[in-house]
């Protein structure tokens, strides 16, 4: 066994160690609203569900090399309101662009071609082009040396069409393949799943498992 003592490595080594080994991780793609009334859209994946009731979630957010705030910092400490965003492989390419350092008063949104569409309980608009869509508020923050969580509380979801039937409360997981953060610079698709049951005679099918969500 490699054994690696955490408090005798630096920040950065942990940071590196974690990030490749806490995976695959869901990618919050996050829009929030600046104070000049610019559209800021930025992708964190420490990021991923706490609780239902009340509904929220969390995302974690690191401070600059400066110690400056990152533009999706501090637009939430600004005005309490972001949007959540799940991104699919169409989408991948415009979602990791969206990470890079752009002047605060520059839209990514703009920039990598996403198109905004109004939120209906938030001032930060929605991207049309994502499948899932979770307006959110600041529910609680947490602030440490090295970042910021914020833990949002969910008002709203906006779900592609055909995704989600609020008759039964069932997800279509056959058309919903989220994408998700791997080690370093890589990502990981979500179509190649299998199913685990607790009942003797063996699991079902795969696809009767996914229908059944």
């Amino acid at each position: 066994m490699t054994e690696v003592n955490f408090e005798g490595i630096s920040s950065y080594e942990r940071y590196k160690l974690m990030a490749s080994l806490i995976v695959p991780r869901p990618i919050a793609l996050v829009t929030t609203l600046g104070a000049n009334g610019v559209v800021n859209a930025a992708p964190f994946s420490m990021f991923n569900m706490i609780g239902e009731d009340p509904p929220i979630l969390m995302i974690s957010i690191n401070r600059l090399a400066d110690g400056k705030l990152k533009d999706t910092a501090a637009n939430i400490l600004l005005n309490g309101e972001f949007v959540v965003h799940m991104s699919d492989e169409p989408m991948a390419q415009k979602m990791h662009l969206c990470g890079e350092a752009f002047p605060s008063d520059v839209s990514e949104l703009s920039r990598v071609g996403f198109t905004a569409v109004p939120s209906q309980t938030v001032a930060p608009p929605r991207i049309a082009q994502a499948p899932i869509a979770f307006e959110c508020v600041l529910h609680e923050k947490l602030e440490t040396l090295s970042r910021y969580v914020f833990i949002g509380r969910i008002k709203w979801l906006a779900a592609r069409d055909g995704l989600v039937d609020t008759q039964a409360w069932r997800v279509n997981l056959r058309d919903y393949r989220p994408i998700a953060r791997f080690g370093a610079s890589f990502y990981t698709r979500t179509d190649d799943r299998f199913s685990l049951t607790d009942k003797e005679g063996g699991a079902a099918s795969n696809q009767t498992a996914i229908d059944q969500m």
